[in-house]
């Protein structure tokens, strides 16, 4: 199947649809990839690299003209006066930012070509769908380059500096919405050494916003504000009144505030206005992330920087673009995903089943497919402690569950032995009896005497240590299983004193010689992977 990738015609625009690397990957699965000539220019992407990555660079007629049409924005008027919705083939397949809610006219217009449209701005906020969503692959752009344009205009440093000259103050930053946005805002102005607040409607935010290092602001009203899909939902009167409040004690304290509040479906709400705005100190800089949807700030007036009593209004709704180069490789690597969810070039389909492709189909065929109905949820398994009793009629067979006494503590049920380890335990215990029985009761000298009563004190303690170990170790959750292996180390470290101990230099080669080089030689590579092992988890706690 052919793949056309468009260039961008809204003016401010430098994005493309797809860096050469995600090109070559298409190419390598099958895709046969045409892209519009210039269409990477401004994102430092030139024709050449596309070529080199196995793509055909053709006219605007031909990409458009392709069986399957990426793009990022929703289609315009083209500045040659012409629609590019009515440059899709009939048939065809458009994804891109649609934004359906606000489009129906985009919709239409598309709908009578018999179009096949799939909304990248409706992929769901699921797990499963996280490489896929590049709402949030913007959203984390856009807040990262909201505080290099903070930077910009403030006046001052973001870090606290002592100087010969004397002491400059940290700048203080209010985060309003602890989104992808917020939090990508919150940690790059806390590595950049300012003091960072962050205000969200979601309790569940707070942890997050800590583990950043940023303060969490809240109201004293008990109210939740978690909507669908990872957004917040309106809140009443009274959270609104306390948060308004709360908001213009912070205005007289801080000095950069970044508004990230959005409504799905809806305009950005109104949450800093403009008596706010006069409260805060000349010099401040306000940017609105919410300004395309009509801005979080009164004040805001989207694609413009404004100034109102000595405060900086930064209104701009093109931050994700002003990244172009890395914007176009993470929007071109969710594409990626997206068209490998649906079966790649080989398979290509749409499974009306699939819970991450579903909720993203707005046209199939030219038939309105959105909003889509509701996805079937599979039931979560209900913890013992919280089961709700049923009368004995209704109750179903009833399922085994571990007790606590079978459990190893750490949220999941101890698996049982399997038939295999009894068995080879068996095994160990039956070898251990005969030899204790050929080496009580065989006939032998004094000397060999001695040395039995020794080999059977050796092999009692070497049968309980497998013993104890397998039930100590067995009961052991599994994702402490790495720590365990590099505790191991003291372990194999007695048994390399051990096999060196047991090492004879009379010149002669003994076979209790032989078992301790292997002793030695064992535990040494046992050792070395533990501090591997050790190494490698050290490492995931490092920043």
């Amino acid at each position: 199947m052919q793949l056309g990738i468009v260039k961008e015609t809204r003016p401010e625009e430098r994005r493309v649809a797809a860096s050469p690397t995600v090109v070559a990957k298409w190419v390598k699965g099958g895709w046969e990839v045409a892209i519009e000539r210039g269409a990477g220019d401004s994102a430092s992407y030139p024709d050449s690299q596309y070529e080199a990555a196995g793509a055909a660079v053709v006219d605007r007629q031909v990409a458009w003209g392709a069986d399957i049409v990426v793009k990022l924005r929703p289609p315009v008027m083209h500045p040659d006066g012409t629609c590019e919705a009515d440059q899709m083939r009939e048939g065809a397949t458009l994804i891109s930012y649609i934004f359906p809610a606000e489009s129906p006219a985009l919709l239409e217009r598309l709908a009578v070509k018999k179009v096949t449209v799939l909304a990248m701005d409706q992929v769901p906020r699921i797990s499963r769908a996280q490489k896929m969503d590049a709402l949030s692959s913007m959203a984390n752009i856009a807040g990262y380059r909201s505080v290099i344009e903070a930077a910009n205009r403030f006046g001052s440093f973001f870090t606290g500096q002592i100087t010969a000259a004397g002491k400059v103050r940290p700048a203080k930053v209010l985060i309003i919405g602890g989104g992808v946005a917020g939090l990508a805002a919150l940690g790059c102005a806390k590595g950049m050494g300012a003091i960072v607040r962050a205000f969200d409607v979601r309790p569940s935010v707070e942890d997050q916003v800590k583990s950043l290092g940023g303060e969490f602001l809240t109201v004293k009203i008990a109210e939740s504000g978690e909507g669908q899909g990872g957004y917040a939902k309106e809140m009443s009167k009274e959270f609104l009144e306390a948060e308004y409040a709360l908001f213009r004690e912070q205005a007289k304290d801080v000095d950069i505030v970044i508004t990230t509040a959005l409504i799905p479906g809806k305009p950005a709400p109104k949450l800093w206005f403009a008596d706010m705005v006069e409260l805060m100190k000349p010099g401040s800089v306000i940017v609105d992330l919410a300004a395309e949807k009509g801005g979080n700030c009164e004040l805001t007036k989207p694609g413009e920087v404004i100034e109102h009593k000595g405060v900086t209004i930064v209104g701009y709704t093109d931050l994700a673009s002003r990244m172009p180069h890395v914007a176009s490789d993470l929007y071109g690597t969710n594409l990626l995903h997206f068209l490998d969810e649906m079966g790649g070039a080989a398979g290509h389909k749409i499974d009306h089943e699939n819970d991450a492709v579903r909720p993203a189909l707005v046209l199939e065929k030219g038939v309105k497919s959105w909003p889509p109905p509701p996805m079937k949820k599979a039931e979560a398994p209900v913890a013992p402690s919280i089961r709700p009793s049923a009368a004995p009629a209704l109750a179903p067979a009833p399922v085994p569950v571990a007790t606590k006494a079978k459990s190893h503590g750490h949220g999941a049920a101890a698996k049982p032995p399997s038939k295999t380890v009894g068995m080879v335990m068996a095994g160990i215990g039956i070898v251990a009896a005969i030899a204790f029985v050929a080496l009580r009761y065989g006939k032998a000298d004094a000397l060999a005497s001695e040395s039995t009563r020794e080999l059977l004190q050796h092999l009692t303690v070497f049968v309980m240590a497998i013993f104890v170990g397998f039930q100590v170790v067995w009961n052991v959750a599994p994702a402490l299983h790495t720590p365990l292996m590099s505790v191991t180390n003291a372990i194999s470290g007695i048994i390399v004193v051990g096999g060196l101990l047991g090492t004879r230099t009379d010149g002669v080669l003994h076979s209790s010689t032989i078992v301790a080089i292997a002793a030695t030689l064992f535990a040494t590579i046992n050792i070395a992977g533990g501090f591997l092992v050790t190494r490698r988890m050290l490492a995931m706690f490092r920043k």
